[in-house]
């Protein structure tokens, strides 16, 4: 089979890397340039210590990339899946479209799998999602990950497909709540950042993990997801490894505010922008979610660290579940 991926970030060329042991890969993105060195030596900026296989076509031409594709994956970041889509969209030609990023949209709030099918109307779609970051990913390090769409048929098939020796794939029929879970563990991260790189500790970071995880589910819930899916890979999985792993972009960008450093802007923070996002609905839906408030607010930077550790320790008390 013939897999495409859209996006060459680090994310989609791991699973490139992956892939390319069971299938033929296509790695699409849009610097042509770049990726002409790329295919040229087979290494990859984001990925410096993989070395791409043979069967993996490095390319910004759509139409090379999709021609004959079994499944369509796309790992292009959220805020401009969108866009891109839309243009791309018109060349698919029914197959599966898996989205692979993770956060809100901030023009629409929609979820990754949402802004999926917000564009892609025809074809069958899907999500990929859980706890995972690209170099263990392409370093073949065992990684298990949640295959989530609401056709049952469809993604017991395609789970079989996309599973390889090392990449081992859940199935769910619950795509809201494993992207919701995806998008909103970055939030939380960035405060366990923040809290780290405070000097806050590590017993402060665990109560937001626990109580991040409170939150997460009471707004994927609200919003149609099953309880149970926040509980698994794409959910608690995902938000333990974002929230304790310095590997995460966004719990750097936490320590940074911590640590009261400016961060490079050049470096993609999903969660800043999931954080934003969730603002308006939160408050529309009257969902009490205190750290991603908390968080929107040191991201926009109408508070301090300390003045949102603050806020939060003077709530009212109150029983926990």
């Amino acid at each position: 089979m013939t897999v495409c991926i859209l996006g060459a970030g680090a994310f989609g060329t791991a699973l490139a890397v992956a892939l390319s042991d069971r299938h033929d890969v296509r790695l699409w993105g849009r610097d042509g340039a770049a990726l002409a060195e790329v295919a040229q030596s087979r290494k990859s900026p984001r990925l410096p210590n993989v070395t791409l296989a043979e069967n993996i076509t490095v390319t910004d031409d759509a139409n090379t990339a999709l021609q004959g594709a079994g499944f369509i994956l796309c790992a292009i970041p959220l805020q401009a899946t969108a866009e891109a889509l839309s243009d791309l969209a018109p060349l698919f030609a029914g197959q599966p479209l898996i989205g692979c990023s993770k956060g809100m949209d901030l023009t629409t709030g929609l979820g990754g799998y949402s802004v999926l099918r917000s564009v892609y109307k025809t074809g069958p779609s899907g999500v990929l999602t859980g706890p995972s970051f690209a170099v263990d990913i392409a370093k073949g390090l065992p990684t298990a990950l949640t295959l989530a769409a609401e056709a049952q048929e469809n993604v017991s098939a395609w789970q079989a497909a996309l599973s390889t020796e090392t990449l081992r794939l859940y199935t769910s029929g619950d795509p809201i709540g494993a992207e919701l879970g995806g998008a909103l563990k970055n939030v939380m991260a960035i405060a366990c950042g923040a809290t780290i790189g405070a000097g806050l500790g590590q017993s402060a970071r665990a109560a937001l993990i626990t109580r991040g995880q409170a939150e997460i589910t009471r707004f994927a819930v609200k919003l149609g997801a099953q309880p149970e899916t926040l509980a698994g890979l794409a959910g608690f999985g995902d938000l333990c490894l974002t929230c304790t792993s310095e590997k995460s972009r966004n719990y750097q960008f936490g320590l940074a505010l911590g640590q009261g450093q400016v961060f490079d802007k050049a470096i993609t923070v999903e969660g800043r922008a999931t954080a934003l996002a969730l603002l308006p609905i939160m408050e529309r839906l009257e969902i009490d979610m205190p750290i991603a408030k908390a968080v929107a607010g040191l991201c926009a930077g109408t508070i301090t660290v300390a003045q949102a550790m603050a806020a939060l320790m003077a709530r009212p008390l109150r029983k926990e579940i």
